[in-house]
């Protein structure tokens, strides 16, 4: 999604309330570009770091999901985050292991969203006025040009995944995925980060490297 940093407007020189009213409209406008931009985001590029031995010729086989305490303790939030996995999971070979019968791997989820406000000495609105230019036309002389500068929040986003032997317990191989931008770490945009992290699998791959994995419809 691209935001435009910097929107200019230009007003004639009335009352002193006139730059705060168009400041106010401008704010508008620019919250209204950022919605606008989010609707057309239809992919994420993401860092991509793995790492691990897959023995040669192991087929990925069955899999079941392995809890942490804590995401035990948080099991809405664990299993929407399962659910975002799954569909890289299933796309890389591996399948559910059936109801009672012992998975060949186990798998470990983790994701992490952080906020950061951005913004002209972290106000989300940053204003100026003055003669800042000269019009054209019919009326030659100066007016007043504003700027405002609306900077939405900023989402770094990573996941990481985790694939242990069932039977002795050895770390297979781990994938980590991270992204940034304005949009929130939605189900989508995970479950887009889990596939780029399985993308190659098994193969490790050059750490970091860049993949863009479009957006589930």
């Amino acid at each position: 999604m691209i935001v435009p940093p910097l929107l200019h407007a230009a007003v004639a020189p009335v009352a002193s309330a006139a730059p705060r009213r168009i400041a106010t409209a401008l704010l508008g406008a620019a919250f209204a570009l950022t919605l606008a931009g989010c609707a057309t985001l239809n992919s994420v590029t993401s860092e991509v770091s793995s790492f691990g031995e897959w023995p040669a010729g192991r087929q990925p086989g069955t899999y079941a999901f392995e809890r942490l305490p804590s995401q035990q303790q948080r099991a809405t939030e664990t299993e929407a985050l399962e659910a975002a996995a799954r569909p890289a999971l299933e796309k890389a070979g591996f399948k559910p292991a059936p109801a009672g019968e012992a998975p060949d791997v186990t798998v470990q989820v983790g994701a992490r969203t952080t906020r950061t406000d951005v913004g002209a000495w972290n106000d989300p609105l940053w204003w100026h006025g003055g003669f800042g230019y000269w019009r054209r036309g019919p009326w030659v002389g100066p007016g007043w040009s504003m700027s405002v500068y609306a900077s939405p929040p900023r989402y770094d986003r990573e996941v990481a995944l985790l694939v242990r032997d069932r039977a002795s317990g050895k770390p297979l191989f781990e994938a980590r995925a991270s992204s940034e931008g304005s949009a929130y770490g939605s189900p989508t945009v995970l479950a887009a980060m889990f596939e780029a992290a399985l993308l190659d699998f098994p193969k490790t791959g050059l750490n970091p490297r860049r993949v863009n994995v479009p957006l589930a419809k």
